[in-house]
């Protein structure tokens, strides 16, 4: 009812507003990059609280009418002409240098910030303005690769996002059948894992007793979901999707759940691309999930594996003999793994193949490869089980060549696990993925075989 209340209210202000800029200006804006730059200009002036507020949203309104080229421009103009102001931070300069005191240091914080940063301020007070701010900065992405001179601007993009989406703000809803069918549409549309194929889909997902789904809102986009994560209950911690999405299976009394099994994780917003929610979701949905069931004893992920394949064909340094490698070449064949003999022989070359993928290999900058793993272990997971043939999805067969894996948070652990890799780059791990690693694993396999 607030939130509404202040939309209504702001609606109102910035029509006022948009009432007198009519009354006050009787020339035509022009609607190309070089209009939109001189209403900013306006803008970042000053006016009254109303007009203000219509400016801003006169300008987020242009922005829309731009093209692919004149928005383009429009943010090289917000580089070049949208700085600092260079009087300002020299005489703040000086000053810092002539008497270097607390008051001095703050004064030459203010005078290096650009005047875009402002700007972008300012255009968050129109109505609906932080959503249309989000869903710019998702063009400015997909303009920004290859292109450094954009960087600066998306940096000030990121800081004002990064304070306006702090944890702090975010509101956990847990989704269900009864949420709003606006909202349930846009968790069918932005799932990114595990495509939901109806509403028949959905309901299977997050109706169920033994089925949760949970998501974090933000007060100025009520009704935009910014990540959600699918969680199944279960017995045991689960090797494969394929059984938590069936459409027949069994419902799992409630009592008899001791694993929550987190199979799905999807961002929805590109435009908040590397502003973190997923470890304050995770890790708040945990807590949610204790206190309505105490009994739950394992948290675990059921993830997926999206760069190994990538992985296996591009390394030329991979250990593997000739003879491996001329093995890999049945994963080009049509349902590969329906053949018994050909899956026992792949399982015993790729499984310790992704042992070395999580534990040895990283990126030329010293990274693992896997953003998944990259996410998981960053918040102090370990690294539970390798899962042969997991997910045999077109998906799933592509990427991974149906590898799934599990991360499991164990609460004690999850700090020590953190620190280990975010200080020394550690990968904690179970001592079955040690195994593989060391081919331990592939003789075992090999007696079982025989």
């Amino acid at each position: 009812m607030a939130n509404a209340f202040f939309s209504d209210l702001l609606a109102t202000i910035s029509e006022r507003g948009r009432t007198l800029l009519r009354r006050g200006d009787s020339s035509d804006t022009k609607h190309d990059a070089d209009g939109l730059v001189a209403l900013c200009e306006a803008l970042l002036s000053g006016r009254g609280e109303a007009s203000g507020t219509a400016m801003a949203r006169e300008v987020l309104d242009l922005y829309q009418d731009l093209d692919a080229t004149g928005r383009r421009a429009f943010f090289e103009a917000l580089v070049r002409d949208f700085g600092p102001d260079r009087e300002r931070l020299t005489k703040a300069i000086e000053k810092w240098r002539a008497k270097s005191g607390d008051e001095d240091a703050s004064s030459l914080h203010f005078a290096s910030e650009p005047r875009r940063q402002e700007l972008i301020r300012r255009l968050n007070r129109a109505p609906g303005g932080t959503g249309d701010l989000v869903s710019m900065r998702a063009d400015l992405l997909g303009m920004i690769n290859g292109h450094t001179d954009l960087a600066a601007l998306d940096r000030d993009v990121v800081h004002l996002l990064s304070s306006w989406f702090n944890r702090g703000f975010l509101v956990l809803r847990r989704i269900d059948w009864s949420t709003p069918a606006n909202i349930l549409e846009k968790i069918i549309r932005y799932e990114a894992v595990h495509e939901i194929s109806d509403w028949d889909d959905l309901r299977r997902r997050i109706d169920p007793v033994d089925r949760r789904c949970y998501a974090f809102f933000h007060p100025a986009m009520v009704d935009e979901p910014l990540i959600f994560v699918e969680v199944a209950l279960t017995e045991t911690i689960p090797g494969a999707i394929a059984p938590l999405l069936a459409v027949d299976r069994q419902h799992l009394p409630i009592e008899r759940a001791r694993t929550a099994v987190f199979y799905s994780i999807s961002n929805t917003q590109r435009g908040l691309g590397g502003i973190s929610f997923g470890s304050f979701l995770i890790k708040q949905v945990v807590e949610e999930l204790r206190r309505e069931l105490p009994r739950l004893d394992n948290f675990v992920t059921l993830s997926p594996v999206p760069g190994f394949m990538q992985w296996v064909k591009q390394d030329k340094d991979l250990p593997l003999s000739d003879d491996d490698r001329e093995l890999l070449k049945h994963l080009d064949e049509p349902k590969w793994f329906e053949h018994a003999e050909v899956t026992a022989q792949l399982r015993a070359v790729l499984e310790p193949l992704a042992a070395h993928y999580f534990l040895k290999a990283r990126t030329p900058k010293g990274r693992l490869i896997d953003s998944v793993a990259r996410f998981h272990l960053g918040n102090g997971a370990r690294l539970e089980r390798i899962n042969w043939l997991g997910d045999l999805s077109p998906k799933g067969v592509r990427e991974s060549a149906g590898i799934m894996v599990n991360y499991l948070y164990r609460l004690d652990d999850i700090e020590k696990n953190h620190e280990a890799y975010a200080n020394d780059g550690e990968v904690v791990a179970s001592s079955a993925v040690k195994k593989l690693l060391r081919g331990e694993g592939r003789r075992l396999l090999d007696m079982r075989l025989s």
